[in-house]
């Protein structure tokens, strides 16, 4: 389901919001302040975020700044301020729209529908379960938002993996797609190393991991989040 986070200090207009957004088939998180959203980010992978410019505790505008650093995630901007500068200001800052106040609920919903469409045009080699977001093109892994450093041998692996997901692969099968000229990860010991890292990277909990399941005796599994 399509997530949309809502950073909006109004809070009929915020109300008013968040029930359209449900009503129309979408999952949606709503806070009050800069503080409220950078939260929001540090616990869900959103589709799109709907930000107000005028926040009590922060600009809007400094707040897409802080969230370009680490994401590129749609963020649709809410503002009373049309003139050309203020636009250029948003745009400069990394929105992908705007929309000025007052609104239409209903262009609204057809100005985010645009911007997920056009999401989804880029993000073909891109994929998503639970926290984990994985665009195969960029070599880019966020979770949670956040940005997680892997080298090219991880990324190799974890891609393996992800293209295979629900399938255990035999660690053989493994070692092999994964060998090259230099050597690298030619034995049973090596893959065990490159796993644990993997894991230590994109779990929550390494002694419990939901996303690469080892298959005792066999290999190891990408599965879908539980």
């Amino acid at each position: 389901m399509t997530a949309i986070l809502i950073v909006e200090d109004d809070r009929m207009l915020n109300k008013g919001l968040t029930f359209s957004m449900k009503q129309s088939g979408y999952e949606t998180i709503s806070v009050f302040d800069s503080k409220g959203g950078n939260a929001a980010l540090l616990e869900k992978d959103f589709d799109l975020i709907i930000l107000d410019i005028n926040l009590p505790d922060k600009s809007g505008v400094d707040l897409c700044l802080d969230i370009r650093k680490n994401s590129n995630i749609p963020i649709l901007f809410l503002t009373a301020n049309d003139t050309e500068q203020d636009i250029i200001n948003g745009f400069e800052a990394g929105c992908d729209d705007y929309i000025s106040k007052p609104f239409s609920i209903e262009i609204l919903k057809q100005r985010i529908n645009a911007v997920l469409r056009r999401r989804e045009i880029k993000e073909e080699n891109i994929y998503k379960s639970g926290a984990i977001k994985i665009n195969f093109d960029k070599m880019e892994v966020t979770k949670k938002s956040e940005i997680m450093k892997l080298t090219p041998k991880e990324h190799k692996l974890l891609e393996l993996l992800v293209k295979n997901k629900d399938k255990v692969l035999k660690r053989e099968t493994i070692l092999e797609k994964l060998w090259d000229a230099n050597g690298e990860f030619v034995d049973a010991n090596s893959l065990s190393v490159a796993v644990k890292r993997l894991r230590q990277k994109i779990e929550d909990d390494i002694k419990n991991p939901k996303y690469i399941i080892t298959a005792f005796g066999i290999g190891y599994m990408w599965s879908e989040d539980r």
